[in-house]
């Protein structure tokens, strides 16, 4: 077989397509493999570079490839599309990836482990939870109301509505409603010692973090942002500096500049959206925290024409600085 310098693989969950090419560039490769021929083919291939999308399975067939001696890099898919040449199919795929993969301006997605890939498992079952937490929140106000019990907005008020279900002395609700909210409240009062128990195994594993504890001392930012973000980012290095952590962010606004004329809008909303939120939600709680204790914050909290969600955007956007300090300091 030829040299192959470069390959790059196009990965699904049956039908892997390759496409590589040697050091002058001349394609030498060009095959389907089934997912059970991925390992054997690359455990007996020369080290060699391989790009591969980072998508669904990508870090676990990184981790695959890196330890049979391989150099794999992560490529976002929006970066490899402008390589894509006319129609889309698996063949064309690969090879934008594998021409994508050798720029030396693109930029790369660290390849994470199973612990980090664990630890964003857990946010991610916390969320889905969460979700459905509120969904059956908003059902159960919903059939209440239609039968002229209502409570204040939050989830700590819906213990109200538990409780008017569980007085058997109370003679607004049918018996048939009690038949049909039961269940609900029985699926939300699990739901809810299931996000317990998740928010204690990701407290469990902050306190565990010399690293972790260190960042939680930043405002807003305590054990459920610091495991996403530790997990989410595990080299910082990878950015030149706390701007182009905000844009990765998708905090920085979006642009729309032509002619030398700067034109700015709302932010971009681009990169890590699970990340972005809780950054958001965490300045929030800082704000309010701010506010009720009368801890000054300089600027951010004297009088000006701002709304809150500009001040949290703020206070968001400083954070990724104040986490780069905290980590060189």
């Amino acid at each position: 077989m030829p040299e192959i310098v470069t390959i790059g693989l196009d990965i699904a969950k049956n039908v892997f397509q390759l496409h590589g090419v040697d050091r002058s560039g001349k394609i030498v490769l060009r095959k389907a493999l089934r997912r059970r021929q991925v390992p054997g083919f690359f455990s007996t291939l020369p080290p060699c570079l391989i790009g591969m999308e980072a998508c669904a399975t990508a870090h676990h067939w990184a981790r695959t490839l890196i330890a049979f001696g391989h150099e794999v890099r992560l490529i976002p898919p929006a970066y490899v599309k402008p390589y894509l040449r006319r129609q889309k199919n698996d063949a064309a795929d690969a090879a934008a990836i594998c021409e994508a993969v050798t720029r030396p301006s693109m930029r790369f997605v660290p390849v994470k482990s199973p612990q980090q890939q664990s630890t964003l498992m857990l946010h991610g079952a916390r969320d889905l939870l969460i979700g459905q937490r509120t969904a059956l929140i908003n059902a159960l106000r919903g059939h209440f109301a239609e039968l002229g019990i209502v409570v204040a907005q939050g989830a700590r008020n819906t213990r109200q509505l538990i409780g008017y279900l569980q007085d058997k002395t109370n003679s607004d609700l049918p018996d048939t409603a009690r038949v049909a909210l039961q269940p609900l409240v029985v699926m939300l009062v699990g739901i809810e010692a299931q996000i317990a128990k998740l928010d204690r195994a990701i407290l469990a594993a902050h306190r565990s973090d010399p690293i972790s504890v260190r960042l939680a001392t930043i405002p807003g930012i305590g054990p459920i942002v610091v495991s996403c973000l530790s997990a989410s980012i595990p080299d910082a290095s990878l950015f030149q500096g706390s701007r182009e952590f905000t844009a990765y962010l998708g905090l920085v606004p979006r642009q729309h500049s032509t002619g030398g004329k700067a034109r700015l809008g709302s932010i971009s909303k681009m990169g890590n959206r699970h990340l972005r939120k809780l950054l958001v939600v965490g300045a929030h709680a800082a704000l309010y925290s701010m506010k009720h204790r009368a801890y000054s914050a300089g600027d951010m909290t004297a009088p000006a024409p701002l709304g809150p969600s500009v001040i949290n955007n703020h206070i968001a956007k400083r954070a990724p600085s104040r986490h780069d300090i905290t980590l060189r300091g």
